[in-house]
């Protein structure tokens, strides 16, 4: 058994992982919004060309899920789909729970870091803290713990 006193060892959570986990995310977030949309513009907004369809739209497309995600950050330190793989957000100098702050720009940071070709977000993949650019604009980190390898004797 673990002693309470140590303390699980870290890593940093890198581009594959992540990945899954917004897909986990964009999956759920799919899942309960576009059943809503159907309801309220019917099958038309399905063939509708404009980037949003009314009130409604941006308001379940845009704002619900913004308001979701943060308060997962601040509730849980991570989204649904973060959580599936365990990795948590933390602050990357104290490693403790990012301020309210900090989860706000580093969310307003996803935006930046997708405008060049989402090459922000690919630069997880680069970063040796596995940052990403919305990462290092809020100063966070996402973190999980290392797997360990136990053998028990037969």
């Amino acid at each position: 058994m673990q002693n309470q006193a140590q303390q699980p060892e870290l890593e940093y959570v890198g581009f594959w992982l992540r990945l899954w986990a917004s897909l986990i995310d964009t999956a759920i977030i799919a899942a309960l919004i576009y059943p809503a949309l159907q309801l309220i513009y019917g099958k038309a907004y399905w063939s509708g060309t404009s980037l949003v369809q009314g009130p409604a739209d941006f308001l379940l497309s845009f704002v619900l899920p913004a308001v979701a995600v943060i308060l997962f950050w601040l509730a849980r330190q991570a989204t649904p789909g973060k959580l599936a793989i365990g990795a948590r957000i933390v602050d990357a100098r104290s490693g403790g729970k990012p301020s309210t702050g900090q989860l706000l720009l580093r969310y307003l940071g996803y935006y930046l870091a997708a405008i060049p070709l989402f090459m922000g977000l690919i630069w997880v993949g680069l970063d040796p803290r596995k940052q990403g650019w919305h990462d290092k604009l809020a100063g966070t980190v996402v973190v999980r713990n290392k797997p360990s390898v136990r053998f028990e004797k037969a």
